[in-house]
Parts: C-alpha cells; sequence; structure tokens
C-alpha cells in the first residue's frame, strides 16, 4: 500500500510538469500570435487553454483523493499540498496566456502592440516564455538554482511592465484610447504571469527546504543553505 502511496504521489508531480509544459507552449503561441497579429494562433491558444482548466482539475481531484484516503503527514502531506497551490497558479498562467491573445484576436487584423512599444512587448514576451520553460524544468529537476534564474527573470519583466505605463503616461504618447487599454492590459497580463511563476519557485524551494517565510529576495539564500545541506 505504501508503494501504490508514493507512487500516486510522484504522479501529483508528474501531472504538474505536464501542465507546466503546456502553460510554456500556451505563452509561447500567445506572445507571438500577440507579435504578429496571427489570429489563427490567438484561436489555438484560447481553445487549448480549457485543456490546461481540464488537467488542473483532474490533478486537483486526484490530491483530494489523496488527502482523503491517505491521511499523509509531514512532508508527504507537504507535497499534496503543494501541488494543489501550484496546480492554481499553473491555471491562472494558462489564463494569462489566453488573455493575451484575447487582445491579439481582438485587434485583428490591426496589430495589437501599440506604435512605440514593439521591442518593450517583444522582450516580456521572450521573459515570460523563458521564464516558463524554466519553471518547467524546476517542476521537473527540483534544481533550487533555477527559482532564483526565475525571481531575476521577473525583476526584468517588472521593468519592462514599468517601462510600459512610463510610455504611456508621459507626454510624448499619442495612443488613441483603446491603444492605452490595450498596452496596460497586456503588460499586466505579461507581468502577472511572471508573478505566479515566481510564486509556484517560493513553493518549490519550501518543499524542499520546509521553510514558508521565504521571501523573494531570500531565495538565493535558502538555495545556498539547501546545497549546503545536501553537501554535508
Amino acid at each position: 500500500m505504501r508503494e501504490v502511496f508514493h507512487q500516486s504521489l510522484e504522479d501529483l508531480q508528474s501531472r504538474l510538469v505536464e501542465i507546466a509544459d503546456l502553460v510554456t507552449v500556451s505563452i509561447d503561441k500567445a506572445t507571438r500570435a500577440f507579435a504578429q497579429s496571427d489570429v489563427s494562433l490567438a484561436e489555438e491558444v484560447i481553445a487549448d487553454d480549457s485543456l490546461i482548466d481540464e488537467k488542473a482539475v483532474a490533478l486537483d481531484e486526484q490530491a483530494i483523493e489523496i488527502l482523503a484516503r491517505q491521511q499523509p503527514v509531514a512532508r508527504d502531506l507537504r507535497i499534496v499540498v503543494f501541488a494543489l497551490r501550484v496546480s492554481a497558479s499553473l491555471e491562472r498562467m494558462g489564463d494569462m496566456s489566453e488573455h493575451i491573445a484575447q487582445l491579439a484576436r481582438l485587434r485583428f487584423p490591426e496589430r495589437a502592440i501599440p506604435k512605440g512599444l514593439k521591442s518593450t512587448f517583444t522582450k516580456m514576451g521572450e521573459q515570460d516564455v523563458e521564464i516558463a520553460r524554466t519553471l518547467s524544468e524546476l517542476l521537473r529537476t527540483q534544481d533550487l538554482r533555477l527559482a532564483d534564474h526565475i525571481r531575476n527573470a521577473d525583476d526584468d519583466v517588472d521593468e519592462l511592465h514599468a517601462r510600459v505605463f512610463e510610455k504611456v503616461l508621459s507626454d510624448s504618447w499619442k495612443g488613441e484610447a483603446e491603444a492605452t487599454v490595450d498596452a496596460t492590459l497586456a503588460s499586466r497580463y505579461h507581468e502577472r504571469f511572471a508573478d505566479h511563476a515566481v510564486a509556484i519557485a517560493k513553493k518549490v524551494v519550501y518543499l524542499a527546504t520546509g521553510d514558508w517565510a521565504v521571501e523573494e529576495e531570500d531565495i538565493p539564500l535558502a538555495v545556498e543553505a539547501h546545497a549546503a545541506t545536501l553537501e554535508d
């Protein structure tokens, strides 16, 4: 029975990686649809979001069944709680991708990116895709050094997000109200996508260290401490 139980826990973690991989595909397609005004690609993202939702629900149901039937304690309980929390964040990341794709579809055949912000959104999209790929690898390997990479990339996204707001609030901004709304919404979706990834990275650190109190700026210290423990 214990072997079956631990196989169920491993299955939970495998399901998380599967969902994270789907989210990576979703944000990659969404950012390309947004940049290129590719409505067919945007439609794919919107249609495929239901698959992410379905897999998240299935994972949650499995986790709840484990809680009810096995009543796990200690690290086993942490794994189940971790899976439930991460599943919710991944589902929201999928939603952010869908929202970006919806903007691309809404403005088709025109480009959704307002003039003067193309390079900023290109960089923001590249960062989000890289964050998603790193997150998948973090969930797959539990390599805590990747959590630090995600935090640093999130800082870059935050800086780009601030740059968008500086642009639309500047005297030189000539965009119409519609363009202003598109820019602020898209920027916010990109920023929130990265924020959810950081939240998941912190949970991975917790799973490894047992410390919920680790703040974003303290992730590097937690990584070093965990590495030192493994070396000992």
